[in-house]
């Protein structure tokens, strides 16, 4: 006779690794091509149970920065071509110089940034660069993701718990400016304008060697008019940097108002929440902010100067954070993973990594569970993406769908059963992931109950939000624990 409440499987879910370790380490790399700079950091992460998790799930309780490479200009073949043989050689020494090989690494991003990420072949880096890097990397690109990870590695995040301040960062590299605001160590807001000090570059004689877009907006909103080849007054140099650092001042303080603030924007102003106590500046252009030197033979170094000139319209101090050029690599590297929970469910025919997949959000009313309604609100979500069920692998993400009672349970694997017909027909793998802890009890009474036997993965105790990329790397433990890259997939060519 089946048990009304499926506590047996939620039992024995959790007792297949009760008996495991309690930590876990992990290898991770982060490797950043940006606008100007290209570069890698290796980190170990520390992972430990949380005993008040109801599975004793995994948190990332540590993260230890164990390398960090060179740093290189990145190689063009041209001005729209990124030369993926250089860099390719460039991280297989930096591989070799940490003593490290691609099958140690279980985690972690390649980012694509800035005036990068619009490059003809970037979407084509990406992934070669990810496939060598290591089987469990993800390919990152996009504006808000970097902030939010620019905040972790640069240690504004952090000082806002240590401190209960609430501090805006902002990293200045070749391309764009990666805003956010952190309070009591969690980013609130992200933002991202086109300011950057390698949108225009000029040899040591004043001749333009390069030109991007967001440079040609300021120049015209100047009344200037130079293309590659010309000679360019240090005079005018100075007008386009000082104008840059007064949009990037008007975007920090927010909202953008001008009509060139808003030209350069990429995506939506800040959310101020109040009060900032702090700001703090990262990223290659912050080297030059905070009294370091160099001869880069582009914008950088006066749009440091314009911006050290601007700081007193700031309404609160300047502080200089632990980590400035290196903040995107270091969040890259170590703070990019997710852990599920640890009572999933997993079918052993599945393989991993499990690339590039789109979290589609289902809302699944409880009180209303039934056949038909998880049908409309699956078809439904399907819609919203302009996706059709059984032509591509995507992950459904359910907050609270169904209680832990055996025939709600069965309800629910039969409906999920009828809801993807095509996609179980095409032996697409379903994956079905929860943000409460119930994973591995419906994945058992799907196999159960259902003639879904195959294919199967379910996760639980996971936050994703709609429009999120996921990559899913091998279980770490007993097949029920899995390291989860959260990211966002942009290559803007406009």
């Amino acid at each position: 006779m089946r048990p009304l409440n499926p506590r047996g499987y939620i039992e024995n879910c959790v007792r297949e690794i009760i008996l495991e370790t309690d930590k876990i380490e992990l290898l991770s790399v982060g490797v950043d091509v940006g606008t100007s700079t290209s570069h890698l950091a290796f980190s170990n992460l520390i992972l430990e149970r949380d005993p008040h998790s109801p599975s004793r799930r995994f948190n990332i309780e540590k993260r230890n920065i164990i390398y960090e490479g060179r740093i290189i200009n990145t190689p063009l073949m041209d001005d729209d071509t990124i030369d993926m043989d250089m860099l390719s050689n460039f991280l297989r020494e930096e591989y070799q110089h940490a003593g490290m090989h691609r099958v140690d690494i279980q985690s972690g991003a390649v980012i694509i940034t800035g005036e990068t990420a619009k490059k003809k072949n970037a979407k084509q880096l990406v992934e070669f660069l990810s496939n060598g890097a290591g089987d469990f990397v993800a390919a990152t690109a996009g504006a808000n993701f970097e902030s939010f990870l620019t905040a972790l590695g640069s240690g504004a995040t952090a000082r806002s718990k240590e401190y209960h301040k609430t501090i805006l960062s902002c990293d200045i590299g070749g391309g764009t400016s990666n805003i956010a605001i952190s309070t009591n160590g969690e980013v609130l807001s992200t933002s991202c304008v086109s300011i950057g000090g390698r949108l225009l570059a000029a040899d040591s004689e004043g001749k333009i060697w390069r030109i991007d877009g967001p440079a040609l907006k300021v120049m015209k909103h100047l009344g200037l008019n130079y293309k590659v080849g010309d000679q360019i007054p240090k005079e005018d140099i100075e007008r386009i940097a000082a104008k840059f650092a007064e949009v990037l001042i008007e975007v920090i303080t927010g909202p953008a108002t001008s009509s060139l603030a808003k030209q350069l924007m990429l995506t939506d102003d800040l959310n101020f929440p109040g009060k900032i106590d702090e700001y703090s500046f990262s990223g290659g252009v912050a080297e030059l902010i905070y009294g370091g030197n160099g001869s880069y033979n582009d914008l950088g170094p006066m749009l440091a100067d314009k911006i050290n000139s601007l700081t007193p319209r700031l309404t609160a101090p300047v502080i200089e954070p632990k980590n400035k050029i290196r903040a995107t690599v270091i969040g890259a590297g170590a703070y990019s993973l997710s852990i599920s929970g640890s009572s999933g469910f997993m079918d052993d025919q599945i393989s991993f990594p499990i690339k590039n997949v789109p979290v589609i959000r289902v809302d699944i009313d409880e009180p209303q569970l039934s056949v038909e309604h998880v049908i409309s609100e699956t078809r439904a979500s399907f819609k919203r993406f302009d996706l059709k069920e059984g032509e591509e692998i995507v992950a459904l993400y359910f907050k609270d769908p169904v209680r832990a009672y055996y025939p709600d349970l069965e309800l629910f694997a039969k409906s999920i059963e009828a809801a993807l017909p095509n996609s179980i027909n095409n032996n697409i793998p379903i994956i079905l992931i929860f943000e409460k802890d119930i994973a591995c009890s419906v994945g058992n009474v799907i196999r159960r109950e259902t003639g879904l036997k195959t294919n199967l993965l379910s996760l639980n105790e996971l936050i994703l939000k709609e429009g999120d990329w996921i990559d899913i790397g091998e279980p770490l433990i007993g097949d029920q624990v899995f390291p989860v890259t959260v990211k966002s997939l942009v290559f803007n060519r406009n």
